[in-house]
């Protein structure tokens, strides 16, 4: 049975709440004191495979307790169960790809969401949203339960926390009012496909991306194991009091990681023999902070930016 519900004090004070607008629309809202000192971290995670044994539970414990002591929210694009020891899993073996504690389990897809919601309830109040990928949405096909629902619901008996979800892609809206003023920043969410490239780590995707979601500021995706950011620039068209100008404005790509160090030595496994490299292991730290960008007919134009640092 869940365990009683736990307020945890810290959720009173967070810089940040988030509503849902739709189901893979998210809005996250802030009201800061001060426009040249504002700033909000986001931890930007995927990829955990928590129940593989893999997994590095420790580093995922380390960003967590990092998202406390930065008073930071975090958001997970999917995959967070591997989930291939079910009994219909034609990739089912007896070792290396499942926990004992799973694996020895008469309930295996309860025992995962058991596990995962006991690891992350400590920081359910910080989440933002919990998304879907290929893993979770192959269990719903195959066998009929959703693993991110299950967990979310679970997290939330737990807590108290309101814990979303969302889809495989979705938005999520950052909101700052400061005064009269409302800034935003728009990131689009989606787990990821295909393989990543073994020469392009994923970075075709870039402008392919771009072309259909021009509105997003970022654009953040897991799936493919790799961890990098990267800057794109376009030209938008903006009004200040009336006046119309042509404002170049950056866009941000971004892959977030993983946490499943699945080479080791090098000596075997699915990763070495299929020849894939090693990945890199941790997660994404997205900073929120306002610029000021130029002076318009002396009115300062002022936007809500970002920018990334590795999780390690």
């Amino acid at each position: 049975m869940p365990r009683s519900k736990q307020p945890n004090p810290a959720a009173k004070s967070l810089p940040f709440s988030v509503h849902q607008a739709a189901r893979n629309i998210h809005i996250v809202e802030m009201r800061p004191d001060s426009r040249s000192n504002f700033e909000q971290w986001i931890l930007l995670r995927s990829d955990a495979h928590h129940d593989n044994p893999h997994s590095d539970h420790e580093l995922q414990r380390k960003h967590l307790r990092e998202c406390e002591e930065r008073n930071a929210g975090w958001i997970d694009l999917g995959d967070a169960f591997c989930a291939m020891g079910g009994r219909a899993d034609p990739r089912r073996v007896k070792h290396g790809i499942t926990r004992p504690e799973h694996a020895m389990a008469n309930d295996y897809f309860d025992s995962l969401v058991r596990h995962a919601a006991d690891f992350l309830a400590p920081h359910a109040h910080r989440c933002i949203c919990l998304g879907r990928g290929n893993h979770e949405t192959s269990v719903l096909k195959q066998q009929e339960t959703d693993l991110t629902e299950r967990l979310a619901e679970r997290m939330r008996t737990m807590t108290g926390a309101p814990v979303f979800t969302t889809g495989y892609g979705g938005f999520v809206l950052f909101r700052v009012m400061y005064k009269q003023t409302v800034y935003t920043l728009t990131m689009a969410l989606y787990h990821g496909s295909g393989g990543g490239g073994m020469m392009t780590f994923d970075t075709l995707r870039v402008r392919r991306q771009a072309s259909f979601q021009p509105d997003a500021d970022v654009l953040a995706c897991g799936h493919v194991h790799e961890r990098w950011w990267l800057q794109t620039a376009r030209y938008r068209l903006r009004t200040t009091n009336g006046l119309y100008r042509v404002s170049v404005e950056p866009q941000w790509h971004v892959r977030t990681g993983c946490y499943k160090q699945e080479h080791g030595d090098g000596y075997g496994g699915f990763a070495v023999e299929r020849g894939m490299p090693p990945k890199p292991i941790g997660a994404m730290w997205m900073r929120l902070f306002i610029q000021h960008v130029e002076k318009v007919n002396n009115n300062s134009i002022w936007r809500l930016a970002c920018d990334f640092h590795e999780a390690s």
